[in-house]
């Protein structure tokens, strides 16, 4: 599984795919090196995360370990949850649940209320209240600033900005 899939997201349909199998066996290989992304898709329901910056023998114990039931982390990712833990800023991962954290995503990729309604198939209402509850959770009061938390955490990145 990616994260980076066009429409509802890796998060979304982990959690979704979870929902319909419990017994799935979900290992996210992704671009993301970021450790809130790692965070969110073990929540969701991924049971190993590697990124795909990692030696292929990395790739390959992750297989492994998802196979026999273990959770894999490569340990580059494993590397940076240490170093989050350690900052003094409240982490988004660590806050917002599965759903607020793909609502979160697609916000950042500049969808409407009414596109994210439409792609979660929830009513644009869900997703305004989810979007006030993910800026009361952040401490953010406005757009702007969730942006720019979001740049910090390295949720959205500087090359992601001229990508719409």
């Amino acid at each position: 599984m990616d994260l980076s899939m066009p429409g509802i997201g890796g998060v979304e349909a982990i959690r979704r795919i979870r929902q319909w199998d419990k017994a799935a066996k979900i290992l996210v290989f992704t671009m993301h090196e970021n450790a809130g992304f790692a965070v969110q898709a073990i929540r969701a329901g991924a049971r190993g995360y590697a990124t795909k910056t990692s030696p292929p023998e990395t790739l390959v114990r992750a297989v492994m370990d998802v196979l026999a039931g273990k959770i894999a982390i490569s340990p580059d990712i494993d590397h940076e949850l240490a170093l989050s833990r350690l900052g003094g800023e409240s982490s988004a991962a660590d806050v917002l649940t599965p759903r607020e954290f793909e609502v979160l995503r697609l916000l950042l990729a500049e969808n409407t209320t009414e596109q994210i309604a439409e792609t979660l198939h929830v009513s644009p209402k869900t997703v305004a209240n989810l979007h006030s509850l993910i800026k009361d959770k952040l401490g953010v009061g406005s757009d702007i600033e969730l942006v720019r938390l979001a740049l910090r955490q390295g949720i959205l990145t500087e090359p992601d900005l001229g990508a719409a």
